[in-house]
Parts: C-alpha cells; structure tokens; sequence
C-alpha cells in the first residue's frame, strides 16, 4: 500500500536533510517516492499503477507519496519541478529520478535492474 509523507515522516522513513547534506537513506527496504500534485492528470494515470505494484511488491519495496502543494519545501530539497516526478531509491547507492507518467513496464524494469527487487 502506498504511504502519503510529509516532511517529518520523509525524514524519519527517507532521508533527513536537516541532518546531512549528503545523501543517506534512512530505510531497510528499496523505496519509490512519488511526487504528485492533485490537479495532474498524469499523476491520477500513474496513481493505480503504483498502488498496484506496491501490492505486488509488499515486504520487498515501499511506496511513498508526496503532494507537492502540501509539501513545496520537500519538492523543493530534490528540484521536482514538474509532475509526476518519481524518485527510484534503492538501499545502497544514490537515488534516481524520472519524470512523466512511466509506464508500468517500464517501472517493473527500473524496480528489477535498479532497485535490485525480483
């Protein structure tokens, strides 16, 4: 199931930025931070996809949300400019970043190759 974050709970589940300035995931499991905005229609196609595969992939991967109208100083840390904007991280190395609606297979293939989940 996908979780909604604000900028404590990315903190605490994520990366606190307050604490470091290089990056240093704070999970156990690989994650997906989804950056939307209510008003995007690509986020409302991209939304039940990732619903889905957090089903798919649960107890291997998290899925995070993030409302960029919520949550500007957020976006703001990572340069999200545009929506959706999601943020592939995986538990060693640094994240990435991908923009626009991914099509699911596409996803799947980022989650296998980049964030190691089978």
């Amino acid at each position: 199931m996908t979780e909604h974050l604000n900028g404590e709970g990315f903190k605490k589940k994520v990366f606190d930025w307050d604490k470091s300035e290089e990056w240093k995931y704070e999970g156990s499991l690989p994650a997906i931070v989804d950056f939307y905005a209510e008003w995007c229609g690509p986020c409302k196609m991209l939304g039940p996809v990732l619903e889905e595969l957090s089903g798919k992939y649960e107890g291997k991967l998290n899925v995070f949300k993030v409302d960029i109208d919520k949550e500007p100083d957020l976006a703001a840390v990572f340069g999200v400019q545009s929506v959706p904007t999601i943020l592939f991280i995986p538990t060693e190395g640094k994240p990435s970043m991908a923009l626009g609606a991914l099509p699911k297979p596409q996803i799947e293939k980022v989650i296998g190759e980049v964030l190691k989940v089978s």
